[in-house]
């Protein structure tokens, strides 16, 4: 499927800032480090009662069965600069050049309760060796279902910046979700150096991570990330700049037929309330439109969801994130 690019700059006076209308092919390219194990069928998504309470509000017609599916079942894919192990009782994501929890994460746990101990030891074993925080992503269908007491045990804990999030989507067809904000361009993070510096700086002071510290001290690291994000062709950061000042960034993960995945949206606190983050949704949108894809997908947590709802947004389900530090 055509990726559309986006432009280096692009006016705030744009109905979607950013995004250039030519399109060039997604970059081929070979998977990255993918362990696969025949897995077992996994319990059924339970997402019946969010569905019945967003049709309530009279949004829910829009959104497909497809979209909603896609939003609760889409799993992460081995490429450059990622690497996957799939077993029948965890799916590992592991991002050795991106130092912090949620890059690198278990999902999809499946286990039975006799079986725990020794699940969390062999995840330990193949992220340890690797110096990475990691987190434990519970949803629906997480089996056993006490699990998060049963990960604090092993000193596992509650995210401290936030243990629940909503599932959320919107469908491409979704009217327009954002104004003009004074000053503001949003710009290409991978085009350069600079830019992708700027806006892992940005992520860095937003979410109130180390991250931006550790990346600027090793910065053969933060160009391989780059390198990385570039190479997969389906993936894109922005920039947002206020007045020539980062001022936001964001990430774009398209995932053809089933849709796109927003991911990284982050505003630093003294650009927040402006429509700075609104911007940054209504340029990913564009680019999920032009890519011909049906609709995004979002994890909305405590800050981003109220945004995510005003903007059209409804919940089909939920996540939550437990901090393993003992990988690091």
């Amino acid at each position: 499927m055509p990726v559309p690019t986006i432009a280096s700059r692009a006016s705030a006076a744009t109905a979607a800032p950013g995004v250039n209308c030519p399109v060039a092919p997604p970059t081929t390219y070979a998977a990255g480090i993918a362990r696969q194990a025949a897995a077992r069928p996994a319990a059924a998504t339970r997402i019946a009662s969010q569905r019945s309470s967003a049709r309530n509000n009279g949004r829910m017609a829009a959104v497909s069965q497809a979209l909603i599916d896609f939003a609760n079942q889409v799993r992460s894919q081995p490429g450059p600069g990622v690497e996957v192990t799939v077993t029948p009782r965890y799916h590992l994501t592991l991002q050795p050049d991106l130092p912090a929890a949620g890059p690198n994460s278990v999902a999809f746990i499946r286990c039975a309760q006799d079986e725990v101990d020794d699940m969390v030891g062999e995840v330990h074993a193949l992220v340890a060796p690797r110096h990475l925080p990691l987190m434990w992503t519970l949803d629906p269908g997480t089996e056993p279902p006490d699990l998060a007491t049963r990960l604090s045990a092993h000193g596992v804990v509650p995210d401290p910046h936030g243990e629940s999030f909503d599932v959320m989507v919107l469908p491409a067809t979704a009217g327009p979700v954002g104004g003009d904000v004074a000053g503001l361009e949003i710009l290409d993070a991978l085009s350069s150096p600079e830019a992708f510096r700027d806006a892992d700086a940005v992520s860095g002071e937003a979410f109130r991570s180390s991250l931006a510290r550790d990346t600027r001290g090793y910065p053969e690291q933060l160009e391989r990330r780059r390198a990385a994000q570039r190479a997969a062709g389906n993936r894109f950061v922005l920039l947002a700049t206020v007045d020539g000042e980062p001022a936001g960034t964001a990430g774009l993960t398209l995932r053809p037929p089933g849709g796109a995945i927003l991911n990284g949206g982050a505003v630093r606190a003294k650009f927040r309330g402006r429509g700075v983050y609104r911007a940054m949704v209504a340029a990913r949108l564009d680019i999920v439109r032009r890519a011909g894809l049906p609709g995004v997908s979002v994890w909305g947590g405590d800050m981003s969801g109220p945004i995510l709802r005003k903007l059209g947004f409804v919940t089909v389900g939920w996540r939550k994130f437990y901090l393993d530090t003992s990988t690091a």
